[in-house]
């Protein structure tokens, strides 16, 4: 099989080039060669934004499956149909389950969930997305299938909220020292997280399954831990003991830092239970089989063998001191407004 992936070097996508070269597909990615990829994969680099020099580079191109980690507005989607359209035979779209209806009406998050996310203008721009591929597929424009990962992270990541994205040896750094760590909520919402070997094996288990065109799947792991257990099992693997977790509502976070509404009332600080039947129907045998616990410890192993993987956010460590700083000054004015010691 002919697969070309749009990005191939992130935390999902480059899981789910591993496996296809396992299953010795034909791969090919696409970027514009700012991260290094494996050496047995055909690299094409190129901003696949500039839309006139992408046609020209692919313009004899094809495939049997186009995976795309890339789009984020309507305007690039438009802009891949009319890049793809009789190039493939199956595009698969990386939408994000952040999409799904906040808040939820039914905790059990299934594909028919509606997307309708007020918080987060990502998560609406993914919805618009998925429309309009599938409507280009139901026309027989651009055959597509719509993939929607949840929170999913790989070797080198630590995926709590809360965290450096682009720094995620930050929050153990924080745990090791003992400095406090911010807890959204009462810790008690139900979240899911997987890692992205078990996401590639979903996707890729996709790829030229002609029952999928016109579908919509997400793919998550079955575990569903509360964001305390989460906490808990980062702190054990990062070896401590007595984690210091500060429990802030997700409406005081926000008012103190407006720009984490999307990813918190529109993701993160909402219950995510996800019921895997479709893509376990489309793909016999799929099942997530990295527990979390297992997944940090790699996660934190790794990064201890690498020192260039501990790098320190101090920006956000500065971020994270003054909301608990004005958290706990807020609650000491409670206190005394109530007069409580």
């Amino acid at each position: 099989m002919k697969v070309l992936f749009v990005g191939g070097t992130g935390i999902i996508s480059s899981a789910c080039v591993a496996l296809a070269l396992a299953r010795s597909y034909e791969v090919s990615i696409l970027n514009r060669g700012n991260r290094p990829s494996l050496p047995t994969v055909h690299s094409i680099v190129c901003d696949i934004n500039d839309l006139d020099t992408a046609e020209s580079i692919l313009a004899s191109e094809r495939w049997d499956a186009v995976v795309d980690f890339t789009v984020f507005t309507p305007e690039q989607m438009e802009n891949r149909i009319r890049l793809f359209a009789g190039k493939v035979k199956q595009y698969l779209f990386i939408s994000s389950a952040s999409a799904y209806e906040k808040p939820l009406r039914n905790y059990l998050i299934t594909e028919e969930t509606p997307l309708v996310n007020p918080f987060w203008q990502y998560s609406r721009d993914k919805a618009r997305c998925e429309a309009i591929l599938l409507q280009a597929s139901n026309s027989g424009q651009l055959p597509g299938t719509v993939v929607r990962p949840s929170l999913t992270y790989g070797d080198t990541h630590v995926p709590l909220v809360l965290n450096s994205w682009n720094q995620p040896y930050t929050i153990i750094d924080r745990m090791r020292r003992g400095a406090p760590v911010v807890i959204p909520g009462d810790g008690t919402s139900l979240w899911t997280v997987t890692h992205s070997s078990d996401f590639a094996k979903g996707l890729i288990g996709l790829l030229g399954n002609g029952k999928a065109l016109g579908e919509c799947f997400h793919i998550t792991s079955d575990e569903v831990l509360t964001w305390d257990r989460i906490f808990s099992l980062t702190a054990r693997a990062a070896g401590v003991r007595d984690l210091a977790a500060v429990h802030i509502a997700s409406d005081f976070i926000t008012a103190c830092l407006p720009d984490k509404v999307g990813s918190l009332h529109g993701d993160k600080s909402v219950s995510a239970v996800f019921d895997n039947s479709k893509i376990k129907s489309f793909v016999p045998g799929f099942e997530a089989t990295v527990s979390f616990a297992e997944g940090i410890e790699r996660s934190v192993a790794n990064m201890d063998r690498d020192e260039n993987l501990r790098s320190i956010d101090l920006g956000h460590n500065r971020i994270v001191d003054q909301l608990i700083a004005a958290y706990r000054s807020g609650l000491d004015a409670a206190r005394s407004q109530f007069g409580n010691p």
